[in-house]
């Protein structure tokens, strides 16, 4: 039996992964900023379901559970970074508080709890942390900018990560999902739109994503983090959808090209 904490398990990935590891007997600590959310699985579950409220923008709120879930519940063996949203707009478009809000919840977060787990993981000897970056992580949509620089700055985050905390034990992934069937994308909330944009094709805009672009099942990606989680030498980065797969190759693939293209360029700065 593993013990897993959580954030961001109100709904999609998060709910789904945790009622999963429940369900074949593991305990969870879940973290969400409504706990009612999580009523029947408590109900189904009993002391196996560890909830506590948190907005994981309040960074003293987070290090205070996340310390208080290693105290009650002795080794947790996977912290899964889950929480965060998207938001439709244009950089003009945006607001200073929208822009304040989705970095403080994809990026700065996610950074946050990484730091407060890190002590407790290295005490006990070693263990998992998962970060859901997303395919955005990776690749950009025009109109969905202050997202990709949260995850992108994840990416870049974690990859610095990765090796400092490699010798406590401490093994660290970064899940790339693409579109996925949940209320994530559907409910995403959009920035008023700026007449001058509205002719500019190249925008993702809220109607631009009919369901059937929602092409991932978030109980096939559920049970792959949980997968990714128990394997003995786990990547660190790991796409997760057809989509995904693609847009993700595609993007590395201009941008090695577009490397190359420049390489005589770049080197015109070395010294002699």
């Amino acid at each position: 039996m593993t013990t897993w904490f959580i954030t961001g398990t109100a709904s999609g990935f998060g709910r789904s992964v945790t009622r999963q590891l429940l369900e074949r007997g593991d305990s969870v600590a879940a973290t969400l900023r409504r706990p009612a959310r999580l009523d029947d699985l408590k109900a189904a579950h009993g002391d196996r379901l560890w909830v506590r409220e948190l907005d994981v923008t309040d960074t003293a709120r987070l290090r205070a559970v996340v310390d208080e879930a290693f105290a009650e519940l002795g080794r947790i063996d996977v912290v899964l970074s889950n929480a965060g949203y998207g938001i439709f707009g244009t950089a003009e478009e945006l607001t200073d508080d929208q822009i304040d809000q989705v970095l403080a919840a994809n990026l700065v977060a996610g950074m946050h709890l990484a730091r407060a787990a890190v002590p407790h993981l290295r005490a006990q000897g070693g263990g998992r942390f998962l970060q859901v970056t997303s395919q955005g992580g990776q690749i950009a949509y025009p109109g969905f900018s202050i997202y990709h620089a949260a995850k992108w700055g994840l990416e870049g985050f974690f990859e610095a990560f990765a090796p400092e905390v490699a010798p406590f034990g401490i093994a660290v992934t970064m899940v790339e999902p693409g579109m996925a069937d949940t209320p994530g994308i559907p409910n995403a909330p959009a920035a008023e739109e700026h007449p001058a944009y509205r002719d500019n094709p190249a925008i993702l805009r809220p109607t631009d994503v009919p369901p059937e672009d929602l092409i991932s099942d978030p109980e096939k990606v559920a049970a792959a983090i949980i997968t990714l989680a128990e394997q003995d030498k786990p990547p660190l980065r790991q796409a997760l959808g057809s989509d995904a797969y693609a847009n993700i190759y595609a993007s590395l693939t201009e941008r090695l090209a577009a490397l190359e293209n420049g390489r005589a360029f770049a080197l015109t700065t070395d010294k002699g």
